[in-house]
């Protein structure tokens, strides 16, 4: 027997219902955009792995209040046009809930525009590129970040160096954007030092061997080196630095401590130091617990990027989180509005997160979150021992200073350097 009357009553009451309440029966859909191919593919492999472990866990106590999580996975090959064309898909023909993504700050600097457009949430788990989370203000920002911005990265190296009582820097940085702003970075926090580099070479992505360029760099007197450049380059720079005998101490970013780099250098990479925001730690339950988990998953030694699994990983969760904030609204802007305002703590993998965002602040890493890491058995390990040993005591984040920003240009100097 039909009852017009009250069909018609429960298809008013169901288009009534918000949008995120009647998808409430589909499963939660994860964009993921990573390198899978190429010469980044070992930082976006292992952030794939990463957001996998976290995937299972949450699905295996039933997902998000019974609705599971679905990871949409594309890879862009490290190639800017590639990633722009996968962001454009998820987010407005996939119609993905959030997305995950980007190990190289071109790509994600190209399809920013995308998630901003379309006020739908990025979180940033590995590129570095000072400039993704600078480019919108945060107030209207629909992007995030787990990994640590290079203006992070290159003033602790140069505090590292500082306080090694070293003042001659050498730095060898590839043409990529991502080696134009980490020259900038990297100049910059030496001005603050009151050093300027001992030497400059640059060199494209790609090359296979850096003698000549390390001679040069010799031969200028430095008594350190900054390499800043991905893995497969810091390989090279490792690898040729041992060939001409140069014995200064090799400092990089976190790409230093990729597997690639490693395996690119032949293991000369050993006693190199760079800038690490998680490590392997036994003893932090946390930390050995997700290791082993990865492992179920990925049989790699040594992992192609921790850090990128890590700083993934807890994305994942930072994302359920806000879910759970928002009350079930789920839109962008649920989301965006959770993430900026947490109700309570995360304690993950890289750290404990308190208040990982707010409507100031989209970076989740701050400066006193950071490690100096080393190669060490073919493994990444900690360069001071006392801080394995601290590393379980909570590092809450500080509260970055707000700096006003720079005025805009006179219409002629604006001019000028339209030019440029």
């Amino acid at each position: 027997m039909r009852h017009p009357a009250l069909l018609a009553a429960i298809v008013a009451a169901t288009l009534a219902i918000p949008s995120w309440a009647q998808d409430f029966a589909k499963p939660i859909r994860i964009g993921l955009i990573f390198p899978l191919t190429g010469g980044s593919a070992d930082m976006g492999n292992s952030a794939r792995v990463g957001a996998q472990v976290a995937v299972d866990e949450i699905n295996q106590v039933g997902g998000y209040l019974g609705r599971k999580f679905e990871l949409v996975i594309r890879d862009d090959k490290a190639d800017n046009d590639t990633g722009l064309a996968h962001a454009k898909e998820l987010v407005e023909k996939e119609k993905v809930n959030f997305t995950i993504g980007f190990c190289n700050t071109g790509v994600a600097m190209k399809a920013l525009d995308v998630f901003q457009a379309n006020k739908s949430v990025l979180m940033v788990t590995c590129a570095t590129g000072t400039v993704l989370t600078a480019k919108y203000p945060p107030a209207e920002s629909y992007i995030f970040r787990t990994s640590a911005r290079d203006s992070l990265q290159t003033q602790f190296l140069v505090d590292e160096i500082v306080k090694r009582g070293l003042s001659k820097v050498a730095l060898l940085v590839d043409t990529t954007g991502y080696g134009d702003a980490g020259l900038k970075d990297l100049e910059a926090a030496l001005a603050r030092a009151k050093l300027k580099p001992q030497a400059v070479v640059r060199f494209k992505v790609g090359v296979k061997s850096l003698d000549e360029e390390m001679q040069q760099l010799k031969a200028s007197g430095a008594d350190a080196l900054i390499g800043w450049t991905v893995g497969p380059e810091e390989g090279v720079i490792s690898a040729s630095r041992a060939a001409v005998g140069w014995k200064v101490p090799q400092f990089g970013p976190w790409g230093l401590s990729h597997a690639s780099a490693f395996t690119v250098s032949g293991g000369k990479v050993d006693g190199t130091m760079m800038v690490q925001t998680v490590l392997p730690n036994i003893f932090m339950e946390r930390n050995s617990t997700f290791l082993r988990n990865y492992a179920k998953i990925s049989k790699e030694a040594p992992i192609g990027s921790m850090m990128s699994a890590a700083q993934t990983y807890d994305a994942v969760y930072l994302m359920l989180r806000a879910m759970f904030d928002s009350k079930g609204d789920l839109s962008s802007a649920g989301l965006k509005k959770a993430l900026e305002n947490p109700s309570g703590t995360y304690r993950g993998v890289v750290t404990t997160y308190e208040r990982a965002f707010s409507p100031t602040d989209h970076d989740a890493i701050s400066a006193n979150m950071l490690w100096l890491g080393t190669w060490k058995n073919n493994e990444r390990a900690y360069a001071y021992k006392d801080d394995e040993r601290k590393a379980s005591i909570i590092r809450r984040k500080e509260v970055a200073p707000m700096v006003a920003p720079a005025p805009a240009p006179a219409p002629a100097v604006a001019a000028a350097n339209a030019k440029k």
